[in-house]
């Protein structure tokens, strides 16, 4: 009898869920969802999932091999892109069948005010020019870039507290995890009297209120732009990740 495919699932959207559980129940495979662990609260909705970084390149080529890896899709943050550049080098080296799964960006419409950058850094820059109270909507990873801008607000929003000792902006934090409705984002923007919002284009649902909300209150938002990806065999949807996964069925 022939083994089970084994497939990997590097996860960190929310679609990443969904690939899991409908690819767990194609006949001859069987799926491991792997999350990066940023935060201690990270959901676990699917068995096996392993929980926690692979050691760089060398140390996820090493766990490919000795799990017997057959099949790797990339769900992982639009902005995770050194584990997507280590997963399409690894693969390549291996020989190992890869496709990444990449939600479309936000896409900017006429009555948009949104000043489009290429990272934390020039957001930072060019923020003084634009206001004084800004909804930082950026994660908790990134707020270093930041803290050096002593005069102005910042409302900060992540799933976590930063870690003790960490450098954090002036202003307020809150620890809250999505999705947020329209009504909700819209009376966060007025409640902190924001001025500017910073986001990265994350694309997907669960945050896209808030760019709703700055619509209709003709509020700025510095979109950073997201890193390039690998070069590779890239879907869009869950249905054509799991109908890229069924023409691997023996």
């Amino acid at each position: 009898m022939a083994r089970h495919k084994r497939v990997l699932i590097l996860g960190g959207i929310e679609d990443s869920w969904k690939l899991t559980r409908l690819a767990s129940t194609i006949p001859g495979f069987e799926v491991i969802n792997s999350l990066a662990g940023r935060t201690c609260r990270s959901i676990i909705r699917f068995k096996p999932t392993r929980v926690g970084g692979f050691g760089g390149l060398s140390g996820l080529k090493n766990y490919l091999r000795d799990q017997k890896i057959d099949l790797l899709i990339d769900a992982t943050h639009p902005f995770a892109s050194k584990i997507s550049c280590n997963a399409a080098i690894a693969t390549s080296e291996l020989k190992i069948p890869h496709l990444m799964l990449v939600r479309p960006a936000w896409k900017k419409i006429e009555s948009d005010r949104w000043l489009e950058v290429e990272s934390n850094e020039v957001a930072a820059k060019v923020l003084p020019e634009l206001a004084s109270r800004i909804f930082l909507s950026i994660g908790r990873q990134e707020l270093a870039s930041y803290t050096h801008l002593k005069d102005l607000w910042f409302l900060m929003r992540m799933i976590e507290s930063p870690q003790p000792y960490s450098s954090v902006p002036p202003g307020k934090i809150l620890t809250e995890r999505g999705p947020f409705s329209l009504g909700e984002e819209r009376s966060l923007l007025q409640k902190y009297q924001i001025e500017t919002i910073v986001s990265k284009n994350s694309g997907g649902n669960a945050t896209y209120p808030k760019i709703v909300a700055a619509r209709e209150l003709s509020i700025p938002v510095v979109m950073i732009q997201r890193p390039s990806l690998p070069e590779g065999d890239q879907v869009s949807d869950v249905e054509s990740a799991v109908s890229w996964l069924r023409n691997y069925i023996d």
